[in-house]
């Protein structure tokens, strides 16, 4: 990314939270050429769960933020298959997208990114164990008002704390979530289980519950992570013991899915309750923006909600490059035209990873036999998952110039 003119006074930018989407928006400021301070709540950057998937855009976004993304993950193809193996749906990417990015996605596990992108930020960017409990705003500056009495200004303020964003919530008050009544279990094994295929990623439905299994490579070493997905009352409490429940959701699925559970170490299974937020018609006001799940929180459906997090941050970057940020006007021009056009892309995804889960988990008893007889034998589901994807793939891909 360019830096600012000669001369240019570096504003300030504060972002909320260290995740990915934080990491990724002080990156894109640092290099538009700001003075950028990350506030932390947690005593370190946290991985919210274990396993992950990244497509080539949010790879293309972390290579042009800094970030060393070679051997990041396994480069994989994904396939959707009904229980009895019939292929469904296959993810088509163009040859030279799969040739620049490896594969469809890459699979790998968020304490490697996470290690990756805290590498590549400038160290004393961010300062952990700091709660900020209040934010006003005017047109000269932002200001926090931090637990222990303190505050600090910035000329601009980036949300990246999640589902439950105070920035939000400041900004345009509060929301109830919008559950989506399913739960996903997840985990990983290096375990040499057959059944596996390199470089894959099958996606498995029976009547109502997803198993899936994909390929990992974390810090040089190759194995791969599993998912189960169904539905459940959200205010339920959690099983007991959750590789237990896993084990008994993927009974009845094809290898390799029921040998990788059993090889997964208990302690490196994981659940999620999915929930989400209906769409901002505006993120920004005066000088604070939205990004990550702070803006847009996904569903695991759409297996894009990390991605789309770090390609927020990239695009906030590029337009906050050459801004003089004491200027309010300038200021909310710039953080206008970072959302207007990530607010379809990400809309889109959240929407579609909704009815995704609507369809496969929530369709009533009599008509799962339909649902799937059109699944099996029409081109609906290759048009909705594997046609349109592939198309808005390089459609973000072409948006990256730098």
């Amino acid at each position: 990314m360019t830096t600012p003119p000669r001369g240019r006074v570096a504003g300030r930018v504060a972002v909320l939270g260290a995740g990915p989407a934080g990491m990724a928006a002080a990156l894109g400021a640092i290099g538009a050429g700001h003075d950028v301070v990350v506030y932390e709540r947690y005593r370190e950057a946290r991985p919210a769960g274990n396993i992950l998937n990244l497509w080539p855009p949010p790879l293309k976004a972390l290579r042009a933020l800094g970030v060393d993304t070679e051997d990041l993950g396994a480069p994989t193809d994904s396939e959707f298959r009904n229980l009895r193996g019939r292929v469904r749906v296959r993810v088509k990417l163009d040859e030279d997208v799969k040739r620049e990015y490896g594969g469809g996605f890459i699979g790998l596990l968020r304490p490697e990114l996470y290690e990756r992108m805290l590498a590549a930020i400038p160290p004393g960017t961010i300062r952990f164990g700091v709660q900020v409990e209040r934010i006003e705003q005017d047109d000269r500056a932002v200001t926090l008002h931090f637990a222990d009495g303190s505050t600090a200004e910035h000329d601009v303020l980036v949300g990246a704390d999640g589902i439950d964003s105070l920035v939000r919530r400041t900004l345009w008050g509060d929301a109830p979530k919008r559950e989506h009544r399913l739960h996903i279990f997840g985990g990983f094994t290096f375990a040499d289980v057959p059944g596996t295929e390199p470089n894959r990623c099958v996606l498995t439905h029976s009547a109502t519950v997803q198993g899936s299994w994909t390929s990992i490579r974390n810090r040089g070493r190759d194995g791969h992570q599993w998912w189960v997905l169904t539905a459940t009352d959200p205010d339920a409490p959690a099983p007991a013991d959750l590789k237990a429940a896993a084990t008994a959701l993927a009974a009845g699925f094809p290898a390799p899915l029921p040998g990788l559970i059993a090889a997964t170490d208990p302690g490196d299974v994981q659940r999620w309750v999915l929930r989400d937020r209906p769409a901002l018609r505006q993120w920004s006001r005066g000088r604070a923006t939205l990004v990550g799940d702070a803006a847009h929180p996904t569903s695991p459906y759409a297996a894009y909600g990390a991605g789309m997090s770090i390609e927020d941050g990239y695009f906030l970057g590029r337009a906050l490059t050459g801004v003089d940020l004491p200027d309010a006007a300038a200021v909310s021009r710039a953080l206008q035209s970072y959302e207007d056009p990530r607010k379809p892309h990400t809309a889109r995804q959240v929407q579609q990873a909704y009815l995704l889960g609507k369809v496969f988990h929530h369709a009533p008893a009599p008509l799962r036999p339909l649902r799937d007889l059109v699944f099996d034998h029409t081109p609906f589901l290759q048009k909705v998952a594997g046609d349109s994807n592939p198309r808005e793939i390089n459609r973000q891909l072409a948006l990256m110039t730098d």
